[in-house]
């Protein structure tokens, strides 16, 4: 849950993305990375990269509100966990300068009561700190 997440950055949030549903297209109970989704994360690192040096990143995963907590914590984690692979396999950022959190169901962007609402939410942010 939200309130047991606690910050492990200390610094100054220097730029954040969100890879929304729509664009990630995260299939139902799913973490799988579209083609779209890296197409995406490939002109955020051409951004950090260019804009920012020795950055952390937080990757927080949500999901949307349909199954139990539990289920929805370990979704949102592994699909924060496949943003950050991606981004150490694919561009070489170290993983100790990357961390990954799930949020869960916890903190919608959109109304879960329908369905373009829970696509919505269905989502992972990433935030860079220096």
């Amino acid at each position: 849950k939200f309130e047991e997440v606690k910050t492990l950055i200390k610094g100054n949030l220097v730029l954040t993305a969100t890879l929304k549903n729509s664009d990630a297209k995260f299939g139902f109970d799913s973490a799988a990375l579209s083609p779209e989704a890296m197409s995406i994360l490939d002109g955020f690192v051409q951004k950090l990269i260019t804009e920012n040096k020795g950055v952390y990143i937080e990757v927080q995963g949500h999901t949307d509100n349909t199954g139990t907590d539990a289920i929805n914590m370990v979704l949102g984690q592994k699909r924060a966990e496949a943003v950050m692979m991606y981004l150490y396999k694919q561009h070489r950022i170290p993983l100790h300068r990357m961390s990954v959190v799930s949020m869960g169901s916890s903190m919608p962007v959109a109304d879960n009561g329908s369905r373009d609402g829970r696509s919505q939410n269905r989502r992972v942010e990433i935030l860079v700190y220096e």
